[in-house]
């Protein structure tokens, strides 16, 4: 297993010009476990994640891994260390998935980006976990959207990251399919430790999925904790605007929203 990262944020506040989208955010992601952050369109979940990854500079405050400013951290050392999967990640035309797989080890390489008896394996393990070894050959853009999915996971296993970022990874795809890849997520967690930070829309993939919840409304957290201590009818209304009953899924024995309609304020 790789060791557990703690990733971090401390005051942190981004902005667009004038427009504040996350405002003096402290939050300890839980190392080694899969944390979930969800909340209403346009609150900030998406922004926060690529904040974590550098990708958007904080205009206060920081983002930390293992308390080191992830700013500070030379990009080729941060890539060892973190991976993201963005929304809706494109591929060049006529890539097949075995070569965009391993792309995943550039930051392993040298200067002279030579492959290496290691890099050969690290894409092998990460085609077999993602069940797409029967896949190599293809190219990327004849598959299907699941089959999608699970490969660019599996380039960004090939990354061996011990933090790994997904944003909205379950996007466009059916149900089956989500569940298919929110498994495979949960399985790379177990198996390798790997601390997982994903950006859900439904809040019962999320509650059955994650060991941490993250409610995000306005660039402020409005709730963290287990799903059980988070999905709750009143932080769900103060939240999603959403009057809802919350049983227990008879499968995960998860908490599982039942919504009963729009909250309105008197």
């Amino acid at each position: 297993m790789t060791p557990q990262r703690q990733l971090s944020t401390r005051d942190l506040g981004i902005a667009y010009g004038d427009r504040h989208i996350i405002a003096g955010l402290d939050f300890d992601f839980a190392p080694g476990r899969v944390t979930a952050i969800v909340g209403p369109n346009g609150c900030g979940k998406s922004t926060l994640l690529r904040s974590c990854a550098r990708l958007i500079k904080p205009h206060s405050g920081a983002v930390l891994l293992d308390g080191r400013a992830v700013d500070a951290t030379p990009t080729k050392e941060l890539a060892r260390v973190l991976g993201l999967l963005p929304q809706s990640p494109s591929a060049p035309e006529g890539i097949t998935v075995a070569d965009l797989v391993g792309r995943g080890r550039h930051p392993h390489q040298g200067g002279f980006a030579r492959w290496s008896a290691r890099d050969t394996a690290v894409v092998a393990e990460a085609l077999t976990a993602t069940g797409t070894a029967d896949l190599a050959n293809r190219p990327v853009d004849e598959l299907s959207g699941g089959q999608r999915q699970r490969v660019w996971i599996a380039m960004a296993l090939a990354q061996e990251p011990e933090v790994l970022l997904l944003d909205e990874p379950t996007t466009y795809l059916d149900v089956t399919h989500q569940l298919e890849v929110l498994d495979l997520v949960r399985t790379v967690n177990r198996e390798r430790g790997t601390t997982v930070v994903l950006v859900l829309h439904d809040l019962n993939l999320a509650a059955r999925y994650a060991d941490q919840l993250v409610a995000v409304r306005d660039g402020r957290i409005r709730g963290a904790g287990t799903p059980a201590d988070v999905l709750r009818p009143e932080l769900v209304r103060d939240v999603f605007d959403l009057d809802c009953q919350v049983i227990q899924d008879p499968v995960s024995r998860t908490p599982l929203i039942i919504p009963i309609g729009r909250h309105r304020a008197a």
